[in-house]
Parts: structure tokens; sequence; C-alpha cells
């Protein structure tokens, strides 16, 4: 199956380039063997937990599957990607290009990735702005205070449409308390 990604290949269409398509691959290896970039940061690509099941879900073995010039993004979990196996895959293939803002044993990497002109290195800070930071604080205060007016935890930490209506009051429970079970709630 073949789409194009409409908005998205309209601004690509406008600056002379050919439209975004997407085909569902059907195993990971294919996903590595096909793919021209693959990230670990968003859910339609490679978002795992880090559990037993994906530690070093990229590995020495899932690098050598994937093309010599593909671009690899970890943005979820560090030790997702094996960063000794990822530093030998670089030198060995100067066209093929990471970018991490996590890392395997944070706040360490391993050693040789920073010096590599194939990789970029960042902090993982993308919820560093005002408005994100504005956002943790009012949704930490509101959990405060339903905690204290003995409201019940929000069931559905997905819904969060009625918290963010201007016009109303939020409704009368706690948000989100990621630990509520461990707090009795």
């Amino acid at each position: 199956m073949r789409s194009s990604l409409v908005a998205y290949a309209e601004f690509l269409k406008a600056n002379g380039e050919q439209p975004v398509t997407w085909k569902r691959a059907s195993t990971m290896d294919e996903v590595l063997r096909e793919a021209d970039v693959v990230g670990t940061w968003c859910p339609v690509s490679l978002h795992p937990i880090l559990d037993k099941t994906t530690y070093h879900l990229i590995n020495k073995k899932s690098l050598s599957t994937m093309k010599k010039d593909a671009i690899l993004v970890n943005a979820s979990r560090g030790p997702v990607v094996d960063e000794a196996a990822l530093v030998e895959h670089l030198k060995a293939n100067p066209m093929f290009r990471v970018g991490l803002d996590v890392f395997e044993d944070e706040p360490h990497m391993k050693p040789g990735l920073a010096d590599l002109k194939n990789a970029i290195v960042v902090p993982h800070i993308a919820s560093a702005s005002k408005w994100t930071r504005e956002g943790m604080a009012t949704l930490a205060a509101l959990n405060v205070l339903g905690n204290i007016k003995g409201y019940p935890v929000w069931p559905n930490s997905n819904l969060v449409e009625p918290f963010l209506d201007e016009n109303s009051a939020p409704p009368a429970v706690c948000p989100s308390i990621v630990n509520a079970k461990e707090l009795g709630k």
C-alpha cells in the first residue's frame, strides 16, 4: 500500500521534491533494510518502552541490516541502542548518520561517540520550553490541589481536553498522578 502525505507533500512539491510516500512494513528487519531514516521517538516508528525485549533493539546485527547511508534517530530510551556497536558502525560507515538525545549510560556516552562527524548528540531537553514547563507546573499544582480536596485520579490520561478549556473549570479530579496506585488513590 502506498499513499502520499498530502499536507507535507504540497510543501515538498512546491520546493521541487517528489511527494512523500509510506509503506507498511511487515517486519522490523524490513524497516531496517529499506528505511532511509529510522527513528525511535514517535508512535509511528519505533518508540519502544525499555524492557528486556527492547534493550539493544538496535545492535550490531540490526545496524548491519540498515542502508549504509541511513539516518538513525533515538529520542526514546538510551539503552534501546547498543552504543558500543553504534560507534563501531559509524566508524566503519561514514555515510551512516545518527542523531541522539538519549544515551545508554546517561549522562555518559560511549568513548568516541561525541567525536564522530556523522553523529549529532544533544541533550534531551524537548520539554525545556516556557510553554511546556508552565504546563507541567500547572499540572503539578492541579494534582496537589485535587489530592488535598480528596478528588479521584482522572481515569483516562489520554483525554486532556477537559483540562484545556479556558472557558470552564477543570474537572474535579487529579489530572495525572503516575504513581496513584502506590499512593492509594
